[in-house]
């Protein structure tokens, strides 16, 4: 089962478990229209990704939620947002300013350390931005067949409506960062998502694989996808070239391991190298379910956690790990540092805080 898929059952199952009524007036509007409905138990239900923002944990997860703790972990309130797509993704370059991202296109923003959000994209902006600068360049390059096949799927996805997801988001400042998402979805944006940019174009995907992760590793910019997708970002040409591993399962995601990258996925596999992507060796992670997250808790410490509830230490850049124990076992949809060595994990119960036990 891949990321996409696992995210659709959390969610098929969170519906069935907590289906919300129609409203009030009995008028069905479009979840990118309609503000996320506020609950009680919020922050006690399926969320999908965590991430520390200076002193505060901020979650997201289905029908546009998104919760907020001051206090490790103890205590969560629910942030207001003006929609209710489900929430896949979620980060902070700095303890005010994040992005959160999710499916219908949605790209959400926040200056307030996450107690507010503002909406930048959806699915039916993203449709139309991505199809105007494909056929902006296919007009300069009419020859181009990449460009023809790329302008095709963007007429069938505008066609399709919003329902494209972003699966994750990342920024290196306040200011410039990136999103991905499925069929090879891939903005970015310069100015703090005021505009944002296609690079459709700009990565080495012919075949439009999912792109579940983007980030920083051993001093490169990588993006990790279906199919054994590991893409590396070119600073002279300003695109994400192909980088080939021997794997062909799905990547969900990359660990920063100091002077080395590690990208992991299905059934546990990881794959880690110290030479900028030339060169792969296989990491037995001690994990066996898909590696769902993985975090960077000090220089060459790494930690991954799987769909099984089971996590993972590594005190040597990645290249070894040993499992070691939670207090409570459950199913995990992603893993962040919650500062002072405690670990925030989320899954179909919400977050849970916990500072692990030793290595076993």
């Amino acid at each position: 089962m891949n990321r996409s898929m696992l995210t659709a059952a959390f969610c098929a199952a969170a519906w069935a478990a907590c289906a919300q009524a129609a409203p009030a007036d009995g008028v069905l509007t479009d979840v990118l229209d309609r503000p996320a409905i506020q609950s009680p138990i919020a922050a006690k239900k399926l969320l999908l990704s965590v991430a520390q923002a200076g002193d505060r944990l901020v979650a997201v997860g289905p029908r546009g939620h998104v919760v907020v703790s001051l206090d490790a972990g103890v205590t969560w309130q629910q942030s207001q947002v003006p929609l209710s797509s489900d929430l896949t993704a979620v980060h902070f370059p700095s303890p005010k300013v994040g992005w959160a991202v999710g499916h219908d296109g949605v790209v959400l923003a926040t200056a307030d350390g996450g107690v507010t959000w503002t909406k930048q994209l959806d699915g039916r902006m993203v449709n139309d931005l991505v199809l105007a600068d494909i056929q902006a360049k296919l007009a300069v390059s009419p020859e181009s067949a990449v460009l023809q096949n790329l302008a095709a799927e963007a007429e069938r996805n505008k066609a399709q409506g919003a329902d494209k997801p972003f699966l994750d988001v990342w920024f290196e400042s306040d200011t410039t960062g990136y999103v991905v998402g499925a069929y090879g979805l891939l903005l970015k944006t310069t100015d703090g998502g005021q505009t944002w940019g296609s690079w459709f174009d700009r990565a080495d995907n012919p075949r439009l694989m999912n792109l579940y992760s983007i980030r920083p590793a051993a001093g490169a910019l990588y993006v990790a996808g279906e199919g054994g997708t590991v893409l590396k970002l070119d600073p002279v040409t300003q695109r994400f070239v192909a980088v080939p591993v021997d794997y062909t399962g799905s990547m969900f995601g990359i660990a920063d391991c100091g002077n080395a990258v590690l990208v992991y996925g299905l059934r546990g596999n990881a794959f880690r190298s110290a030479d900028g992507g030339a060169t792969w060796t296989k990491v037995d992670t001690k994990l066996r379910a898909s590696i769902v997250g993985g975090t960077t808790l000090a220089p060459g410490t790494v930690v991954l956690a799987d769909q099984g509830g089971r996590i993972a230490l590594s005190n040597d850049g990645g290249a070894t790990f040993d499992l070691i124990p939670l207090q409570r076992s459950l199913p995990l949809t992603s893993i962040a540092s919650a500062g002072a060595g405690r670990l925030a994990v989320t899954g179909p119960f919400g977050v849970m805080v916990a500072a692990p036990d030793a290595p076993r």
